[in-house]
C-alpha cells in the first residue's frame, strides 16, 4: 500500500506544471486536455504567486507594463516626390491579457498592428515636404497628431484590449545625396554671405579714407598750402611724433626738400 502510494503521488506531480508570472506579468492559460473536457482559454489569468495546472496546460506570459515598438521606414516618400528614411515608436500597454491572447493570439502586434502601423506613418508623411519633414517640428507634430489619432481609432475598431500611451516620430533621413547638395548649398550661400561682409567692409574704409581725404586737403586750402607743403607740413608732423615731444628731440633729419617755402626766407 505504502508503495501504490508513493507510485501515485509521483504519478501526480509529475502530470502538473507550475505557473509563477513575474512582477508586472500576466499568465494566461490554454487547457489542452487529452481525454476529458473541452479546454480553451481560462477566464482568469495568473497574476501573482504560483499556479499548478496539468502539465498539457499551455501558459502565454502577457507584459502588462508599457512596451515600445519601433518601425523603420525607408524610402518613405514625401509630398515633392523625395524619399526619405523615417522612423516612428509607439508606446501602447495592455489592458486585458485573457482577451488579447484569446482573440488577437501571442503574436499579436505582428500579426494586427505592425503593418497598419507603418501605413498610417506612409500616409502622414506623404503630404508634406522634404524640407519641412526634415527641419520643421510643425510638421513634425501634424504627424504625430495625424498617427495617434489613426492608432487609437484602429484600437477602438478592432477592439484590441492595449491602449496607447504615446506615439512619436523620429528624425526624417534624406539620401546621402540630398544631404551633400544640401551641405554645398549652405557653404555656397556662406560664401556669399561672406562676400557681401568683404564688399561692405571695403566700401566702408573706402568712404572712411575719402572723407579723411577731403578734410585733408579742405584744411590745406584753408591754409593756401600747395600740395608740395602740404605733403611737407605732414612729413614734419611726422618727425616731431617719432623723435617725442618738442624739446626732447633726439633725431637729427637732413631735408632736401622742393617744396616752396609759406614765407620768403630769403628776405
Amino acid at each position: 500500500m505504502r508503495v501504490t502510494a508513493v507510485v501515485l503521488a509521483a504519478v501526480c506531480l509529475t502530470a502538473c506544471s507550475y505557473k509563477s508570472p513575474n512582477a508586472g506579468h500576466e499568465i494566461v492559460l490554454i487547457e489542452k486536455p487529452i481525454i476529458f473536457g473541452h479546454g480553451g482559454v481560462d477566464p482568469e489569468p495568473v497574476r501573482t504567486g504560483l499556479t499548478i495546472t496539468a502539465w498539457t496546460t499551455e501558459g502565454v506570459d502577457v507584459s502588462m507594463q508599457p512596451m515600445k515598438f519601433d518601425a523603420e521606414l525607408p524610402d518613405t516618400m514625401t509630398s515633392d516626390g523625395v524619399p526619405i528614411t523615417f522612423h516612428a515608436i509607439m508606446v501602447v500597454q495592455v489592458t486585458d491579457s485573457v482577451s488579447l491572447i484569446k482573440n488577437f493570439g501571442p503574436d499579436w502586434y505582428g500579426n494586427n498592428v505592425e503593418e497598419q502601423f507603418k501605413t498610417m506613418v506612409r500616409q502622414a508623411v506623404r503630404k508634406h515636404g522634404m524640407n519641412e519633414t526634415a527641419i520643421s517640428t510643425i510638421a513634425l507634430d501634424s504627424i504625430d497628431a495625424e498617427i495617434r489619432d489613426n492608432l487609437i481609432a484602429f484600437f477602438k475598431d478592432k477592439s484590441l484590449p492595449v491602449k496607447l500611451i504615446t506615439m512619436t516620430v523620429g528624425k526624417a533621413n534624406p539620401p546621402d545625396a540630398i544631404k551633400h547638395q544640401r551641405i554645398e548649398t549652405a557653404a555656397q550661400e556662406q560664401r556669399i554671405q561672406t562676400e557681401k561682409q568683404t564688399k561692405l567692409a571695403e566700401d566702408q574704409r573706402k568712404m572712411a579714407e575719402q572723407s579723411r581725404a577731403d578734410a585733408d586737403n579742405a584744411y590745406r586750402e584753408s591754409m593756401h598750402l600747395s600740395p608740395e607743403q602740404f605733403i611737407q607740413l605732414e612729413a614734419i608732423k611726422m618727425q616731431a611724433k617719432v623723435c617725442g615731444p618738442e624739446g626732447k628731440a633726439t633725431c637729427t633729419f637732413i631735408q632736401n626738400g622742393g617744396a616752396t617755402p609759406v614765407y620768403n626766407l630769403g628776405k
